[in-house]
């Protein structure tokens, strides 16, 4: 592209986003009959939250096809302001020039370790205390790695690194295998029977879930109705599977 067709292009996709809407609305499509929307969310969130909601909203609306993007916060800010994507779970706070964010939850952070792991003993854990250990670091970019990162920063300490670049799957096998602790958000150690999980003495790090989608152009009754899904299904049925400790709906 030239730089006038680089300037041009997220334009160009929010308007054919438009007339992909316009022509939506006009083909009687009030029943979601037919349709699409595309979504996105964080790793953590794609693995928990996004698989339940996205069920449920198949099952009511089976004719529309479902694009799913999983990327970090960061990334997933630049596709809905690019137009290539509808909705995002992401992490706040996000940018919100040209977005409109609805924060679902509030989740603790917590220290996942082996069984064995010295912190085992403790009843919870401080920030210093866990810099006295090796830890396995999620990739640059991570939305995890910047939180964790900030959190040692806040207590004037640094992190002992013993292996770094994964993603979250990755994350957890390698604590598993005794390369270090780790931190994690409260949501994926529900079903996680090989590791052990440690509170952060109060008040722990923290991080909230929110719902974003762009402001500037008009909504699909797809996109429409798969936020509802998200908000109005949270309010309704409260958390989908096992409610991590330290979690709070915020809706």
């Amino acid at each position: 592209l030239t730089d006038a067709g680089v300037t041009l292009l997220p334009i160009a996709r929010r308007v054919v986003a438009d007339l992909v809407s316009i022509e939506d609305e006009i083909s009687g499509l009030e029943k979601l009959l037919r349709g699409h929307v595309a979504v996105g969310a964080t790793p953590s969130l794609s693995a928990t939250l996004l698989p339940s909601v996205l069920g449920r909203f198949h099952r009511l609306h089976p004719g529309v096809a479902i694009r799913v993007s999983e990327q970090g916060s960061p990334q997933l800010v630049d596709e809905l302001l690019a137009g290539t994507l509808d909705l995002a779970l992401a992490i706040a706070p996000v940018q919100l020039r040209g977005l409109v964010s609805v924060a679902l939850a509030e989740e603790e952070l917590v220290v996942v370790t082996t069984p064995d792991h010295p912190l085992v003993r403790h009843r919870s854990v401080t920030v210093p205390q866990l810099a006295e250990y090796p830890m396995v670091m999620f990739r640059p970019g991570y939305d995890l790695r910047t939180s964790t990162l900030a959190s040692f920063a806040e207590h004037g300490v640094e992190p002992t690194v013993a292996v770094e670049g994964g993603e979250m799957g990755s994350v957890l096998a390698l604590v598993a295998a005794g390369l270090g602790a780790a931190v994690v958000p409260g949501i994926v150690t529900t079903g996680e029977s090989r590791l052990r999980v440690t509170r952060f003495r109060k008040p722990p790090p923290t991080r909230t879930i929110a719902l974003v989608r762009g402001d500037d152009r008009l909504p699909s009754r797809a996109a429409e109705a798969l936020a509802t899904a998200f908000t109005e299904g949270i309010t309704a049925a409260g958390w989908p599977g096992p409610m991590p400790q330290g979690m709070r709906l915020l809706r």
